[in-house]
């Protein structure tokens, strides 16, 4: 796999801080956060700088329902390929290039790959699945549709457990 393991960056509770409201509106002031935070807009400005930098903030993008597309549809597929050099690169990366699909998984156990798609009609998921087939090396495909999605709600930063706040905040040592 092309992916190194990511280290945690070199966080401290002012930038988790930081973190929490921007991941809670991303449209939030400097001069709120200035002021929610007890810090200056340059000190504000300089950290989000720092966290673009390093890759912690990867970009600010807006939230667009599906919904309003008709993109009501998603499905699950649970796909089986041939094992061969470089077959999960390959197969990842044409799976990724079909339209429809949001999300690749390549997992370990029975199953070498989970896809999560969104369509409008069972022809498109019909057509969809066909694309997927055809992809070299893939052998089996069993796909489950999605009758209701229930949202945690929770932002990466409150997703984080004690545990795994206190090895972020360690990392700094």
């Amino acid at each position: 796999m092309k992916e190194a393991p990511h280290k945690a960056s070199n966080l401290d509770e002012t930038d988790l801080d930081i973190l929490e409201k921007v991941e809670d509106d991303f449209d939030v002031s400097l001069e709120t956060l200035a002021d929610e935070l007890d810090l200056s807009k340059s000190a504000i400005h300089y950290r989000l700088k720092k966290l673009k930098d390093d890759g912690v903030i990867k970009g600010i993008t807006a939230d667009i329902d599906p919904f309003a597309f008709g993109l009501e549809m998603v499905a699950i597929t649970e796909i089986s390929v041939t094992h061969e050099s470089g077959y999960s690169d390959n197969i990842g990366e044409k799976l990724a290039a079909v339209q429809g699909v949001e999300e690749v998984y390549y997992t370990m156990g029975d199953i070498d790959f989970v896809v999560i798609s969104r369509v409008q009609s069972r022809n498109q998921l019909n057509d969809l699945i066909g694309r997927i087939v055809e992809i070299d090396g893939v052998n089996e495909t069993s796909s489950k549709s999605v009758l209701q999605k229930f949202d945690t709600n929770r932002t990466t930063t409150e997703n984080l457990t004690q545990e795994a706040r206190d090895i972020v905040l360690s990392s700094n040592d």
